[in-house]
Parts: structure tokens; C-alpha cells; sequence
């Protein structure tokens, strides 16, 4: 019989790699627009999927990702999705439920295409280069509206959306309850803090590689301002120990030292100058009356909310409540209910809590398989190298502030902070597990 043949392999310029980072940038920079974002992770999984069934014939997936990459990457999926299967088996609307998982599943090709943009050090560069840029964009847009009052990047997608329907992404009403600055987000989304902090380190470490300590360090004063006047406690946990763990080997015990104690003394002055600020520090300060009212006080009425969730894992112990059912089950546990509540009318919306969320929404079951992923992460940097770890330092510490457990968080379950999440996830695989750089590649000059 004839050998039949064999079509050559596309070079590394035909193959999804070339375009992954700009589809990630992309990605993250369309979050203040969730629509349009969830439509790019859509058409990025769908021509994933597509360009890997073609390739999948040619023998072509070991050139995009390594196998312990694509491992990582769809154990990682595995540990968030199988909990939402495991919840929706009881479910008391099954259509909705099942609905839900079946449309998660798009976020399996997507992390693919998010670790492949990682697996080569060119397109590594590109990529976290590029998230940094994104994240420095914002940071001086929201200086911009702390020093205008106004947003320009909101204001100028406000203003495409009234020429396009004749109607603002904001309403006046909803725009006057805006207690901080929401910088690109608006203020009807006010989400700007937490994911400006959780996306700190690309800008970090991109500057720090760039100009040293004193690039990290003119990186770091402005964005740090931001993140306080963006008014989420919760942001500056989390971006206080971005802070902690990319400055620690550059500063130095001394060096980190003092500067935590000019971010107390400017937080200071930040509360004498902000309203907004200066409520927040006040509010804080009631958990030292030492009641249960004032601890709820301080944490905006979540201390209610978290005793309806304990009381949710009770009555649903094995696997939850369901996914994104926490508002349905919320009135049946509500301690304190027909009061109102520190965030204003109808349910919790979620847990405000990564553990509680998981628990109440998804059981014991759900957790142990959030832990299960989360032990096969830890596995995966454990027994990495140091030029691995170096490599994939950026994502993995935006990966692991942004699940921090003793943290208050946003809702996992949801569109936007779990797709968040997973891309965070699949970086930090893509990045650690990443094929070595060829013998051309890595002789190239760093940056």
C-alpha cells in the first residue's frame, strides 16, 4: 500500500497561539462591558474548539500546550464545574439548573486558549505585558475621576451607548448612590476595587522587571491610592498582600517596613480628604465594641448573611443549595427577617464568602472538590522549578489573593467573578507547566 502524504505541521504562526494573547487582553479589558466580554469568551472557546478538533488530526496540540499543561488546566475547570453538577442533581427548578452547567462548560476551551497564550515566553511577554497595561490604564483613568469627578474611559462608553440606543449604561438615580470611585466600571458596577487589586500583580511585576524597585515602587503609590478611594475593604486585603509578596524580596525587611507604615499614615490623610474613605475607617472601628451588632455593623450587615448561610449548609449538608440559588433559599434562612438590612431591600445576593459560598451553594461535596483542584495547584508549584515559578509568579499570586479565604469576596458562581477566576487559573497553569522556550527563543535578550 502506498504511503499516503502527510501534510507538514502549520508553522507556529498559523497555529491559535499567535492570536491567544490579544484574545486575553481583550478579554480582561472588556470587562466594564460584561456583554460584550461574555461574547468574547464565547467566540474564544467556540474557535478554540474548532481550531483543536482541526489540529487534532495533524498532531498539532502538543505544539500549543504541554501535557501537564493541559492537564492543570482542565483538572483546575474540573474543580469548579463538578460542583455545580453535583448541586444541580436535587435542584428544585432542574431547566435552570442544568442550564447553568451545560452553559459552564464554555469555560473549558476558554482556559485552554488562556494557558496557551502563556506556554511560550514571547507570548507570555505579550500577554502579561499587556494585562499590565490594561491595569495601569485604569489606575490612571480612576486618578482622572478622583480628580474630575468623572471617569473619560466610562464617560466615553457611556456616550457610545447613548448614539447607539439613545440610553446611558447608568441611570442618574443609580449613578447618586455610587458611595466611591468606580473608575472604568461606573457606578452601577461597582466592582472596580476588588478587580483592580486582584489584577495588581501583572502591573507589579511588569514594572519591577522593567525599571526595578523604583518602577515597582511608582507603580505601586498610585494604584495603592486608587484601590483605597475605590472604597472595598475587601480590595485592600487583597491588595495588601499583593503588596506584601511582590515587594518583600525588592524592599526587604527594612525597606517593607517602612513602607506599610507610610500606606498606614497616607491612608490617614486619604480618610481626612474622602467622605467615603473616612465612613468606611469609621465603620471598621465598630467591631472594637465587642457586640454582635456592632461586628455586623462593621461588615455591612454580612455577619446576617453568613448565618444564613451556615443555616443553608445545615438543611443541605452533601451538596448545597444550588449554584447561584443563594438569593431563592436566602428568605427561608434569614436571621433576622422583616428588619432591614445593612444593604438595603430583598435577599443576599451571595455568600460574600469563598468557603461559606461553596458550602451553602455546593456542600460538602463542592468543597472537597474545590480543595482536590486546589491541591493538585499547590502539587503542580510544589514540584515546579524555580525558573517555572518565576515565570508563572505574576498569575499565580492574582490567582491566590483573589481566593484568599479570610477575605470577603464576590460571587465565584456568577458570570463575571468566576470567569475571572478561571482565567487567573489558567495563567497560573500555563505559565507554570509552559513548553520550554526553543534553543531560538531562549536566546533572545529578556526585556
Amino acid at each position: 500500500m502506498a504511503n499516503l502524504p502527510v501534510e507538514p505541521l502549520p508553522p507556529s504562526s498559523a497555529l491559535p497561539g499567535k492570536w491567544a494573547p490579544a484574545w486575553v487582553i481583550a478579554f480582561v479589558a472588556l470587562w466594564p462591558a460584561p456583554g460584550i466580554a461574555e461574547a468574547v469568551l464565547g467566540l474564544g472557546a467556540l474557535a478554540t474548539v474548532l481550531r483543536l478538533l482541526h489540529l487534532r488530526f495533524r498532531a498539532g496540540g502538543a505544539a500549543l500546550l504541554s501535557v501537564p499543561a493541559w492537564a492543570l488546566t482542565s483538572t483546575l475547570f474540573l474543580a469548579y464545574w463538578l460542583p455545580q453538577v453535583v448541586s444541580a442533581l436535587d435542584a428544585d427548578d432542574p431547566a435552570r439548573a442544568w442550564g447553568r452547567v451545560a452553559a459552564g462548560l464554555r469555560h473549558l476551551p476558554f482556559m485552554w486558549l488562556v494557558a496557551i497564550a502563556v506556554a511560550t515566553g514571547a507570548r507570555r511577554r505579550v500577554t502579561f505585558t499587556g494585562l499590565g497595561v490594561v491595569v495601569a490604564l485604569w489606575v490612571v483613568d480612576a486618578l482622572a475621576q478622583a480628580a474630575l469627578c468623572t471617569s473619560p474611559l466610562f464617560w466615553s462608553m457611556d456616550q457610545l451607548k447613548w448614539l447607539i440606543n439613545g440610553h446611558g449604561l447608568c441611570s442618574a438615580g443609580q449613578a447618586a448612590l455610587a458611595d466611591r470611585l468606580s473608575g472604568v466600571f461606573g457606578p452601577c458596577n461597582l466592582k472596580f476595587g476588588q478587580v483592580l487589586a486582584s489584577l495588581t500583580p501583572f502591573l507589579l511585576f511588569a514594572a519591577a522587571a522593567r525599571w526595578g524597585r523604583w518602577g515597582w515602587l511608582l507603580a505601586a503609590v498610585p494604584t495603592g491610592v486608587v484601590i483605597v478611594l475605590a472604597g472595598s475593604r475587601a480590595s485592600w486585603i487583597t491588595y495588601a498582600l499583593v503588596v506584601l509578596f511582590s515587594g518583600w524580596r525588592l524592599l526587604g525587611r527594612k525597606g517593607m517596613a517602612l513602607l506599610l507604615l507610610s500606606a498606614v499614615l497616607g491612608a490617614v490623610a486619604l480618610a481626612g480628604l474622602s467622605t467615603q474613605v473616612r465612613e468606611r475607617v469609621a465603620r471598621t472601628t465598630l467591631a472594637l465594641a465587642g457586640d454582635a451588632a456592632g461586628v455586623d455593623a462593621a461588615l455591612s450587615g454580612r455577619g446576617q448573611i453568613w448565618s444564613a448561610a451556615l443555616c443553608m449548609v445545615r438543611a443541605h449538608p452533601f451538596n448545597g443549595v444550588g449554584a447561584r440559588e443563594f438569593r431563592n433559599a436566602y428568605p427561608q434562612c434569614d436571621p433576622a427577617p422583616g428588619q432591614y438590612a445593612a444593604w438595603g431591600a430583598g435577599p443576599a445576593l451571595h455568600a460574600h464568602q469563598l468557603v461559606l459560598e461553596i458550602l451553602a451553594e455546593t456542600g460538602m461535596l463542592g468543597l472537597l472538590l474545590w480543595l482536590a483542584g486546589a491541591a493538585m495547584a499547590w502539587r503542580a508549584w510544589r514540584y515546579a522549578d524555580e525558573e517555572a515559578r518565576a515565570r508563572a509568579r505574576p498569575a499565580t499570586l492574582a490567582l491566590a489573593v483573589t481566593v484568599f479565604p479570610f477575605n470577603t469576596h464576590l460571587a465565584f458562581y456568577s458570570a463575571f467573578w468566576g470567569g475571572a477566576t478561571l482565567l487567573l487559573a489558567a495563567l497560573f497553569a500555563g505559565a507554570l507547566l509552559a513548553n520550554p522556550a526553543p534553543p531560538q527563543e531562549s536566546a533572545q535578550p529578556r526585556s
